[in-house]
């Protein structure tokens, strides 16, 4: 079994590409890993679908297969060149693809270095392929560990405090053009978790939020939690609030854009935009006097000073990452050992026995000897076990080691598929 991650993000692809291949919700997530857990050589899969990267984790039996089958799946679904997606993406593999993992769940390669919320998204990925019957043990023990090492990550630098989101870069920025939103009104359009941080960021900063969704419901839920200077608007007169208040942040999950060319006015007052969605909520053809619009990718570039500030908390955090993988790495070699030494003990224990009962029932030795017999043969095969087991422990912890106990399994005929893994933690 190997691990493999291939990788659209924002360090390799545009805003248009990202858009291109996203997925537009748990279901059409669930199609293309169905398509894709139906090849036999790839186990498990799940997708990490934010704004900032598509990214396809998975274990499968053959890399390269796995590799052009994503691809493929990708193409035909997304109707995207073959070519041009191969330009486009970033692939790992094995160690590297461990190490991907690590840092992307502990925030080391997100746009904003130690935004707090791409744990979560990692971890909800997961959630809905192993509710879909596409992702299991193997990924689980990878997530596991990135987990933890975000868990340290976090305890032991400062990287995570006062968390940073493209949000709050968005909100920063509004302020560093208007020099201050106390007493503004700030349109926030989605009640997710990006709505949720851009209108708490808002309210630090002195403005008052409009929150505005199609789920009403969750928008006035939302704005309960929020406090007394948010006001939940409705999603028809949308158009009167994007032309009426000089701030708009938005972050949906609508397929097309939501505010389109058709509805914006010109208006004699300077007007901030934020479009914080992937796909964008904002045509990218709108031209209006006095208007400016900032995307995703433009948060990005701001965003870089941020990640200036932190690098030699990033440094810290990446020698973490690094003693992690290794962990993992040994760990995963443990796993495959132990339960290679067990079995081929248990398979020794049973020849024995079937041979003790044999030389008894064709009369060669009495019954009576039969517990000394199988007690001084099980002694003969511990003796001479106790180097080769020896040697194998030590050499699963080489680079090398993995392929070196497929072979012993393989000569002894030793299945350990179905063997419960804690069981040798």
């Amino acid at each position: 079994m190997y691990y493999m991650v291939v990788s659209f993000n924002y360090k390799q692809c545009s805003l248009e590409q990202r858009e291109s291949i996203s997925f537009k919700d748990e279901d059409e997530i669930k199609e293309f890993l169905n398509t894709l857990t139906d090849f036999e050589f790839i186990q498990e899969a799940f997708v990490v679908n934010t704004c900032n990267r598509v990214e396809i984790v998975v274990a499968s039996r053959d890399n390269f297969a796995t590799y052009h089958s994503i691809l493929g799946i990708l193409s035909k679904t997304k109707k995207v060149n073959f070519y041009e997606l191969e330009k486009s993406a970033l692939r790992y593999e094995e160690e590297e693809a461990i190490e991907h993992i690590f840092k992307v769940v502990s925030s080391l390669d997100s746009m904003v270095v130690g935004e707090a919320q791409i744990t979560g998204q990692v971890k909800e990925a997961f959630r809905i392929s192993f509710n879909n019957g596409t992702a299991g043990k193997e990924l689980n023990r990878l997530l596991s560990y990135a987990t933890k090492c975000a868990a340290e990550v976090r305890n032991s630098t400062n990287i995570s405090e006062h968390p940073i989101s493209i949000a709050s870069v968005a909100v920063a920025q509004a302020e560093d053009e208007l020099k201050s939103l106390s007493g503004m009104v700030g349109v926030v359009i989605g009640s997710g978790e990006m709505g949720k941080l851009a209108s708490k960021h808002l309210l630090r900063a002195g403005a008052d939020v409009l929150l505005v969704s199609r789920n009403k419901e969750h928008a006035e839920a939302l704005a309960q939690e929020l406090g007394e200077n948010v006001t939940v608007g409705t999603y028809e007169k949308l158009p009167i609030y994007i032309n009426k208040y000089r701030l708009l942040f938005t972050a949906t999950s609508s397929k097309e854009p939501i505010i389109t060319n058709d509805i914006v006015e010109d208006k004699n007052m300077d007007r901030l935009w934020f479009d914080m969605a992937i796909p964008r909520d904002i045509d990218n053809t709108i031209k209006k006097y006095n208007l400016k619009i900032y995307y995703i990718d433009d948060l990005q570039a701001i965003s870089k000073n941020n990640h200036a500030l932190r690098k030699e908390q990033a440094l810290q955090a990446t020698e973490i990452v690094q003693k992690y993988k290794e962990d993992f790495l040994k760990w995963l070699q443990a796993l495959s050992v132990e339960p290679v030494i067990k079995q081929m003990r248990l398979n020794i224990d049973k020849i024995i026995k079937e041979e003790s009962s044999r030389v008894i029932k064709k009369g060669f030795l009495p019954k009576e000897y039969q517990d000394n017999i199988e007690y001084m043969a099980k002694q003969l095969f511990d003796k001479f076990l106790h180097i080769p087991t020896k040697n194998m422990r030590n050499i699963s912890k080489e680079n090398e080691g993995l392929e070196v106990i497929e072979a012993v399994k393989e000569v002894f005929c030793i299945d350990t598929e179905h063997i419960d893994p804690k069981n040798y933690k």
